[in-house]
């Protein structure tokens, strides 16, 4: 299995664009987060431990986005989607690195 991505590597990506992502998604349309969508899709589809233990929401909808899936690609194609996709993947990253643990343990 491969070790990267992993959230240092998330954080970094995000890093390049703005430093908190909390309200990214009420924000009107930026060329920038369209390109880092893009860019966070290809890592999510990545075959790493780090990914396998992300919701698997956030890779689902980044095969099917990439994949062009017609309704992902529809609904993602929405700025405010996209941009609370990855106002979600930013917080969900910040609190595992910063209190470890993954999806996959909660209530075990």
């Amino acid at each position: 299995m491969q070790r990267k991505p992993d959230s240092g590597d998330y954080l970094a990506l995000f890093g390049q664009y703005k430093e908190d992502f909390g309200d990214v998604y009420m924000g009107p349309e930026d060329e920038r987060f369209r390109l880092l969508f893009q860019k966070i899709c290809r890592m999510l589809t990545q075959p790493s431990s780090f990914n396998l233990g992300l919701p698997e929401q956030f890779r689902t909808t980044a095969f099917r986005y990439l994949e062009g899936d017609a309704h992902t690609v529809a609904h993602m194609n929405t700025a405010e989607n996209r941009h609370f996709m990855l106002s979600d993947l930013f917080d969900y990253i910040h609190l595992v690195k910063t209190m470890g643990g993954s999806w996959d343990q909660r209530g075990r």
